[in-house]
């Protein structure tokens, strides 16, 4: 199986790179030279990774195809490629719709959506797609966990939650900066911090069987520090700010 990728950037490189280390059978990878400094890593990295010349090229000699553009870019040049009937499109862009895909497209090929994130290269983490399909599921649960979503308009509550990457990671920064300015050496500070979110990450996904509300009691104790912290957030409005933003990225999906 041949696997082609339009765009390079940082999801196409992290997806790569989980598939490159991983147990997937393939042939060969042919990357475009979009992001030429990330195409060309990726080929001196990988031995069955190469660059096309073009897009063209990639649709011409890939099974699979997978769409790593912006939005922007991808409604410039999906309807200029001449796909196959036979072929796999998974596309990674979040604001273009099945339909649009199809229509951009122009031929009956078989078109599923994805969301992976960039702990996709260390093979990690969950991947919605939509519609559900086996040997989609069976490739990305090589990789992580796939998520299957029958329905497109369901699946953009998901689409809406991956918007949280950044705000997470915004969250360690806060919290490592705070440390080094009370003096602790950044590495020592980083190392503490995004150690103690990477237990706590895996003891709630451990229980996660479980309504999370009782996580977040069983993890106070009265007039504790942990009581004293989410009180002072839920009261200066963290939370509410929070979902305020998931349904602004929702309000942002439902548009398409």
């Amino acid at each position: 199986m041949r696997l082609g990728f339009i765009g390079t950037g940082k999801i196409a490189s992290s997806v790569i790179t989980g598939i490159c280390n991983s147990k997937i059978s393939f042939k060969k990878i042919l990357v475009s030279a979009r992001n030429r400094n990330i195409a060309q890593k990726l080929k001196r990295k990988f031995r069955k990774v190469s660059i096309a010349k073009n897009n063209q090229e990639i649709v011409n000699a890939c099974n699979w195809v997978f769409l790593a553009v912006t939005p922007k870019v991808g409604k410039k040049i999906i309807p200029n490629l001449k796909f196959r009937s036979n072929q796999k499109v998974i596309s990674f862009i979040a604001t273009i719709s099945l339909a649009q895909l199809k229509k951009a497209i122009g031929k009956k090929v078989k078109i599923i959506r994805a969301i992976p994130l960039p702990p996709i290269s260390i093979r990690k983490g969950p991947v919605p797609i939509c519609p559900p399909d086996k040997q989609v599921k069976s490739f990305f649960n090589k990789l992580g966990t796939t998520v299957e979503i029958k329905n497109e308009k369901s699946s953009k509550n998901f689409w809406a939650t991956s918007g949280m990457m950044a705000p997470f990671y915004e969250l360690l920064k806060v919290l490592s900066d705070w440390l080094v300015k009370r003096g602790i050496k950044r590495n020592e500070a980083q190392k503490y911090i995004t150690s103690l979110f990477v237990s706590l990450s895996e003891d709630s996904a451990m229980n996660s069987k479980k309504d999370l509300k009782y996580l977040v009691k069983d993890s106070q104790t009265p007039r504790g520090l942990n009581e004293q912290a989410v009180k002072q957030l839920r009261k200066a409005g963290f939370y509410r700010s929070l979902e305020k933003s998931l349904n602004s990225i929702l309000k942002r999906l439902n548009k398409v």
